[in-house]
């Protein structure tokens, strides 16, 4: 794998939540805010397009642009690219189980934040420690956001 390049697979099990609710959220980037502690800001840029600001327990922020590239809510699968402090692609893909929804993601990236890449050699471990915290994050917040009522 190249320098500073990563691959992250995480898998959210939201019991007794229908995959179209769970759709429902995770393309709603503008609500990540309310769910997801280290999305600290999303603005949309078009229809396709959004920049999200995140941070997580290390002391920096990724700015990134999210463009949709697959929204496909029967296939239960969503696709973006990324592009700004990383580049690569981010993709979801649900299933029903066991009357709720596994939510698999994949993320393929390479840091093009200038710190990012400079430390790589010697601070990978912690940036992938950082990264399954953030996730960890997420799955938790997105399971307390569905819990409430619908919309």
């Amino acid at each position: 794998m190249a320098a500073a390049e990563y691959r992250f697979r995480s898998s959210w099990w939201l019991p007794a939540v229908p995959a179209a609710r769970v759709f429902a959220a995770v393309v709603d980037l503008e609500s990540y805010p309310r769910w997801w502690p280290d999305v600290r800001a999303v603005r949309q840029v078009d229809d396709d397009t959004a920049e999200v600001v995140c941070r997580s327990r290390l002391p920096y922020r990724l700015v990134i642009a999210m463009h949709r590239e697959q929204q496909d809510q029967l296939a239960g699968r969503v696709r973006v690219r990324l592009s700004g402090d990383l580049d690569g692609i981010l993709a979801g893909a649900l299933h029903s189980v066991d009357g709720g929804t596994r939510l698999e993601i994949t993320q393929h990236v390479r840091a093009r934040k200038a710190l990012l890449r400079r430390l790589d050699g010697v601070a990978r471990p912690f940036f992938r420690v950082n990264h399954a915290w953030m996730m960890r994050r997420g799955h938790r917040g997105l399971a307390a956001y569905l819990v409430g009522p619908p919309g």
